[in-house]
């Protein structure tokens, strides 16, 4: 995984580590690191006045370090018969999200093979420490395919407490938790000529061997055969045939069976109903919900997830040519409901609905939550930061919800209004694919109430992520490109607690 920092728990005795650390470097006793991080808050109590020249509180002062979560003023301290630059690092309120923000800013000066020291973190609650270095390792990812980045070694930041051993199940924790967003942004950012459905299958193979779980990749013969007519018709323009991805984690006495159901688009083109170049260039990430989905399988034996889940990615390529799906196309889905196809580019749902009525008919679970980046117009309605929650019961929104607020992915619950679903009605077929409605919509609406005519009237929700799935530039701990948001959301509802 590309995240470029290697955790190391250095400890440091006495009630004030830093300068323990620091008067050992003085001493020879070790080397010096490349940088020093430390909080503004607590930093006048930390002894490290001789090495600043100068009370702390004034250095802080005159070099206008504000505490903002995330801020870094800079400084020199002298260590022995040399300098080292030192950083004061704004920890806000102190709350998980502030202090994800400032786990980021560090995790974006790590450079390969570099040293930072940071300090002053330990001690506080472990849903904060966490949250600091869930934004410290993500802060560092990169995502490249130049020559050599694949081997070189990542960074080194030592983090510095009084006793190593105080916190090894929130280290434990913040790394596996950013460990598999990291794996969802590589599999989201991967150029499409590589990405096929059969590439992302392969991908699903190799975690199910390392992480213990059942895997099974349903073919295009075994598709046809067992009538899975939307995967089939949306990957029909491709010469890259469409599968889907079922992925088992069966852990001893479950307590419920969860499904999570995956978008896998690999490129979106928009098929017949083709988008504009612009509209193109960002399709390579159309199959993050399914990336999410592989992702948070691969760490739920590592957090001890009490639940049975099951993953299912619907992968497939929509692209254009002769034997493409048309406009005006009625295909039939898994488990016989018909839909009218009036827009080829509403693919997403097309495939979904062949993995939800999957689920319910065969796989039986308690709940179902499906992730896709489904429509635009959720962008527009909530942005690129807050994905939108639609659910069938309110308890399991609420856990959602609250699982979203302790994890840093940021989700607004959003109304299934059933005076819209006449609207996705069609004369020659069960449902249409889009609203019959001309004139303004509420496409997300329309996309999520579609969704749900699959579930059964099981316990479900669906996550679309569409604008959060995405970022344009560096921004806290998301880095240009795929952010992998809605790993840590699901991940935090199946697992409960944390250390």
């Amino acid at each position: 995984m590309p995240i470029d920092a290697r955790l190391t728990a250095v400890a440091a005795a006495g009630s004030q580590p830093l300068a323990h650390y620091l008067a050992g470097v003085g001493s020879g006793a070790h080397g010096a690191p490349d940088l020093i991080v430390v909080p503004v808050q607590g930093a006048e109590s930390a002894g490290i006045d001789a090495f600043l020249g100068a009370p702390a509180a004034e250095v802080i002062t005159r070099c206008e370090a504000t505490g903002n979560a995330g801020d870094l003023a800079k400084v020199v301290v002298g260590l022995g018969g040399g300098t080292c630059p030192l950083m004061f690092l704004g920890l806000g309120d102190g709350s998980p999200r502030a202090m994800q923000k400032a786990g980021a800013a560090v995790g974006r000066r790590v450079t390969r093979g570099r040293c930072l020291l940071t300090s002053a973190v330990f001690g506080r609650p472990d849903e904060a420490v966490q949250a600091f270095l869930v934004g410290l390792l993500l802060g560092s990812y990169r995502f490249s395919l130049a020559a050599g980045q694949a081997t070189a070694e990542p960074g080194e930041v030592r983090l510095l407490m009084a006793d190593p051993d105080d916190h090894p199940a929130v280290l434990e924790w913040g790394t596996t938790i950013a460990t598999a967003v990291a794996m969802a942004r590589d599999l989201t950012n991967m150029p499409s000529g590589r990405k096929t459905p059969a590439w992302l299958a392969g991908q699903a193979r190799e975690v199910a061997a390392r992480g213990g779980l059942g895997v099974r990749t349903w073919e295009a013969g075994e598709l046809a055969a067992h009538g899975f007519g939307g995967l089939l018709a949306v990957g029909s323009g491709s010469a890259q045939p469409p599968c889907l991805i079922e992925l088992s984690y069966q852990p001893p006495h479950p307590d419920a069976h969860v499904v999570l159901a995956g978008k896998g688009i690999t490129f979106d083109s928009g098929g017949l109903s083709l988008k504009p170049n612009g509209g193109m260039k960002l399709m390579k990430t159309d199959m993050a919900g399914g990336a999410v989905v592989i992702a948070v399988m691969s760490a739920l034996a590592r957090l001890g997830v009490r639940s049975r889940v099951t993953g299912l990615v619907a992968a497939a390529e929509n692209m254009p040519s002769g034997s493409a799906l048309r406009p005006g196309d009625v295909i039939a889905h898994y488990g016989g409901r018909t839909t009218e196809v009036l827009n080829t580019d509403a693919e997403g749902r097309l495939v979904l609905a062949d993995a939800l009525a999957y689920a319910d008919a065969v796989l039986q679970p308690d709940v179902m939550i499906d992730i896709a980046t489904l429509t635009g117009a959720v962008r527009v309605a909530l942005g690129t930061q807050i994905a939108a929650l639609f659910a069938s019961d309110d308890q399991v929104a609420a856990g959602l919800l609250a699982a979203a607020r302790a994890s840093g992915d940021a989700l607004w619950r959003m109304p299934l209004v059933e005076d819209y679903r006449g609207a996705l009605d069609s004369p020659v077929a069960d449902l249409a694919n889009i609203s019959r409605v001309s004139g303004t919509r509420a496409g997300s609406i329309d996309a999520a109430l579609f969704l749900r005519e699959f579930t059964g009237g099981r316990p479900w929700a669906h996550l679309d992520i569409a604008g959060a799935a995405r970022s344009a530039s560096d921004d806290g701990e998301n880095t240009r490109g795929a952010t992998g948001f809605g790993t840590r959301v699901l991940l935090r509802w199946l697992a409960g607690e944390t250390p």
